[in-house]
Parts: structure tokens; C-alpha cells; sequence
């Protein structure tokens, strides 16, 4: 009896003593209740993104992200957790509301298997994170930037070097996501929601891989953190071991994995067992293979309409497109296209026309499809379409053809027919994706 309490005393002294060590500074709860005691409750990271971004930039930006977070967990803070933010309105999603509905405050699950990202990192959808919260209090807002003299050189050389520095504001968009009310409280807008207030907001010039974020959070303490601009973070260990844990366990939304399923099966004569593209359930039982056939199709990823703007130098008329896309058909015995793209209508049909002995495909989503999944759904089963086809190639420096040459290297396909870009000249060589492999 002397044994048991005098086991139950040490214990006490040594949660007392892990209390007082990490104790200092204030948190705010997510119903906005402040204390100066509750470093030993959990932690959140929101964040957010540069509005113009992309829906597979933001991919890679939450890769950058979950990766710290779980690295972070497992270090500093057991119970920390990364608060996925919802999609909203992108870009590139165009598509009218009456034909489309609403494609604002779009979570996670609606694109992804969130049960296998859990797999990976702790994190959490925006709605798990406010359940039953009718208003929160954020503790600290780091608006991250680039550094003025960034490339700024000493003798001719760069010095790059991790750093970080509080400093004022140079992000045009802060005043308009961060507006002060009074002393210790900002109106938050971010994500599409009224509720969300902030004690503080600090403009950070930052330069380092998003594990830097650490010190940020050891120098301010708070238990709710968003880190704006997250994209100014870079990648720890780009393409490493990591890296592919994490983009294996982005497993897409089952119900997009069917129809882009059905879809091959029916138009494209393919499917999971003769192409040899059959994966466990669980993304941690895959193992390096390099076996994958793929479907009876040539996939084509051009991109159009931005791109013709921003990088015409490196797109191809639809003329020079047609004649890629047949040439590789001769060489690979194929009758058959599927292409994915941005382009209107009739610039398809020009295509079309133009390889009028090939069976020209693209998705056609129903009108049921379209209000369920949304353009970002419509989009990934193009992606699942295009990784599972016996060759692919894509448009130069586009983070969609990217994500699908990545899915293509979980499937295990040839690196050779995979990694692929037009050019835009066909009778000029021009410079290939490089070939980012996977590694286990």
C-alpha cells in the first residue's frame, strides 16, 4: 500500500515537472477560452496558400506541411495536428455554379482518403477541427515572405542558408486576411469563415525548408498556429524515402477511384488485372515493382488556355500536338487517345479532326457526376485515367502532368513511358521531365 502511493507521488512530481518546463506563454482553446496552463493539451497548424495557386501545387504544399507536422509530432509535441484547409473556387475551376453547384468550403474527403493520409501525418479536416465551435481565437498568424535580398549575392555567390526574421508586411493580400479590430484581436478571414479571430499576426521573411517552421512555433508557443503563404516553405528532402510516404498515402476518393475505373473499363478496353496496376488496400504493403503494363491507350495531358499566355514557348500549336500524338501512336501500335485538357470545345474537335483515323477519347462526366464531384473531382479522374495508360505524355512544367508521372511511379510503370513532354516543335528535341523516381 506505502508502494503504490509513493509510485503515484513520483508520478505527480514528474507531470508537475514536464508542466512547468513547458508551461510559459498563453493559448487560446478553439472555443476561445485563453490560459496560461495548457501546454500539455494538443496543438493545431492551419494554413493557408497564395489565392492564384493550383489545385496540385496546393497538393504539394500539404505534402510540405504533413511531412514537418509528423516530424513535429513525433520530436516536440506528441499531440500536435495539421488542420487541412478547405478548397475553395480555385483558378482553374470554371465550370458555371448553375451547371456545377457551389465549389466553395470543399473538404478533403471529397478528393482524397483522408483514413490513409491519416496513416501518415495527424491530420485533420477543417470540420473535425470545428466541431461543436461557434468561434475560436487563434493565438499566432505567420504570414511567411520571401526575403528582399533572396538572391542578393556576396562575390558572386549565393549565400543561401536557413534563417528566419520577423519583419514588416510586403504580402499584399495581409491587410485584406488579417484586419486588426482592436488591441490583441484580428478579424481572420480565411477559408470562407466569420468565426475565426487572431491574437496576433507577424509578417516573417523565411527562407528553409518547412521544418524551420519549428522554431517559429519554439519561439512563440501558441497552441492554434497559421502559417499563411505556406508555399514559401520548401520541401525537407525533396523526393526522398519521406517525401514518397507521404504522396503514396494520398490515396484519391474511392468513389473517383470507380468511376475512373468504369470509365477504362468500358471506353478503353483496360482494367486493374490485365494492366497490372492492382494495389494492396493499404499504401504501406506496396513494394517497389516495375511491372506495370497499362491499357491499350496513349494518354495526353495538354495543356491550353493559361499556359498559352504564361509559357507559349513551351506549348504546342494543336497542329504540332496532333502530330506528336499520332507519331507516338505508330510507334507504340495504339489506336487510341485519351486526352486530358483544358482547352474549349471546339479546340478538342480540332484535335479530334485532326487524328480523324484515331479513336480521339476524353472524360465525359454526367451531369450527376458534375454536382457530386466537382471540377477538382472531374480532374483526378482524369489524372487516374491518364496513370494507368501504357504511355503517357504530358505538358512541360505543369504540376498536373507532374502528379500523374508521380502516380504512374507508385504504379510501378517504366520510367521511359512515363516521364514525357511535348515539345514544341516536333522536328526539334526538346528538354524532358526529369525523371523523379520512387523510392521505398
Amino acid at each position: 500500500m506505502i508502494r503504490i502511493r509513493h509510485t503515484h507521488y513520483l508520478l505527480f512530481l514528474t507531470l508537475i515537472a514536464v508542466f512547468l518546463k513547458y508551461s510559459s506563454g498563453q493559448f487560446c482553446t478553439k472555443d476561445g477560452e485563453c490560459s496560461d496552463k495548457s501546454s500539455l493539451l494538443s496543438r493545431y497548424i492551419l494554413y493557408d496558400v497564395n489565392r492564384p495557386e493550383g489545385f496540385n501545387l496546393r497538393r504539394d504544399v500539404y505534402m510540405r506541411l504533413a511531412i514537418f507536422v509528423r516530424e513535429y509530432a513525433k520530436t516536440f509535441h506528441q499531440d500536435a495536428h495539421l488542420v487541412l484547409p478547405p478548397w475553395d473556387s480555385l483558378y482553374h475551376w470554371q465550370t458555371p455554379e448553375e451547371e456545377i453547384g457551389n465549389q466553395k468550403q470543399l473538404f478533403w474527403d471529397n478528393f482524397f482518403d483522408v483514413p490513409s493520409m491519416k496513416e501518415f501525418a495527424p491530420v485533420l479536416e477543417m470540420h473535425e477541427f470545428l466541431e461543436g465551435v461557434k468561434q475560436f481565437k487563434v493565438d499566432e498568424v505567420f504570414i511567411l515572405q520571401h526575403y528582399k535580398d533572396l538572391f542578393e549575392s556576396k562575390d558572386g555567390l549565393i549565400d543561401w542558408k536557413p534563417r528566419w526574421k520577423k519583419t514588416s508586411c510586403n504580402q499584399p493580400d495581409s491587410s485584406r486576411k488579417f484586419r486588426k479590430i482592436k488591441d490583441d484581436e484580428y478579424e481572420v478571414n480565411l477559408w470562407g469563415y466569420k468565426n475565426i479571430t487572431a491574437k496576433n499576426v507577424h509578417c516573417i521573411s523565411f527562407q528553409g525548408e518547412a521544418s524551420l517552421i519549428a522554431e517559429l512555433l519554439d519561439f512563440y508557443r501558441p497552441r492554434i498556429a497559421v502559417i499563411d503563404h505556406a508555399e514559401v516553405a520548401l520541401h525537407h528532402n525533396f523526393g526522398g524515402p519521406t517525401y514518397w510516404k507521404s504522396r503514396r498515402s494520398m490515396r484519391f476518393n474511392k468513389q473517383l477511384v470507380k468511376l475512373a475505373t468504369d470509365s477504362r473499363n468500358e471506353f478503353l478496353n483496360s482494367n486493374d488485372i490485365t494492366d497490372k496496376t492492382s494495389r494492396p488496400d493499404d499504401w504501406k504493403q506496396e513494394k517497389e515493382q516495375r511491372d506495370a503494363i497499362g491499357g491499350p491507350y496513349l494518354a495526353v495531358h495538354l495543356r491550353r488556355k493559361d499556359f498559352l499566355i504564361g509559357r507559349r514557348d513551351k506549348v504546342p500549336t494543336l497542329e504540332e500536338a496532333a502530330k506528336q500524338i499520332k507519331k507516338l501512336l505508330e510507334k507504340l501500335n495504339l489506336n487510341t487517345v485519351f486526352v486530358a485538357t483544358d482547352s474549349p470545345t471546339l479546340e478538342f474537335l480540332e484535335l479530334k479532326k485532326r487524328l480523324i483515323e484515331y479513336s480521339v477519347l476524353r472524360y465525359e462526366p454526367s451531369k450527376q457526376v458534375k454536382l457530386l464531384h466537382k471540377d477538382g473531382g472531374i480532374a483526378i479522374i482524369d489524372q487516374i485515367i491518364c496513370s494507368h495508360a501504357r504511355y503517357f505524355i504530358g505538358s512541360q512544367d505543369s504540376t498536373f502532368s507532374f502528379r500523374i508521372q508521380e502516380e504512374r511511379e507508385i504504379l510501378g510503370f517504366d520510367p521511359d513511358s512515363t516521364f514525357n513532354g511535348f515539345c514544341v516543335d516536333s522536328e526539334t528535341k526538346c528538354e524532358q521531365p526529369s525523371r523523379w523516381k520512387i523510392i521505398y
